[in-house]
């Protein structure tokens, strides 16, 4: 886990927490940039899982692996539930329920670093 990684994906996140908000105050619902914002999202997540796993694979690990395990493998459900939910929603709220999921993201993703730097290596 690197803290560049990390940064980058609170930029995404907090990309993703504007456009949701934006779209809920403007009455609208959500659209094709805030799919695509949500999918980059979702791969740098995806980049970052692979990363800790292939460190993980190489024998450092964090002293508490199964929490670090858990909020791996849940943050990279977050942004997939964030957007099937707020494609759902046929009303404003659709943004709000995609600015939630980028915003859980931006804290669980400190939370991995957090726990990662804890190593027990």
């Amino acid at each position: 886990m690197t803290p560049f990684l990390v940064g980058t994906v609170t930029v995404v996140a907090v990309l993703v927490v504007l456009l949701g908000v934006l779209s809920t105050v403007a009455g609208r619902r959500i659209g094709l940039v805030h799919l695509a914002v949500a999918a980059l999202l979702e791969g740098l997540l995806v980049l970052q899982a692979g990363l800790a796993a292939a460190a993980m694979a190489g024998g450092d690990r964090p002293e508490d692996t199964p929490t670090f395990v858990g909020y791996l493998l849940g943050i990279l459900l977050v942004p997939v539930a964030g957007v099937l939910w707020a494609r759902a929603e046929r009303t404003r709220w659709a943004g709000t329920v995609l600015a939630v999921s980028g915003a859980v993201v931006g804290v669980m993703v400190w939370r991995l670093l957090q726990l990662w730097g804890t190593t027990g290596a």
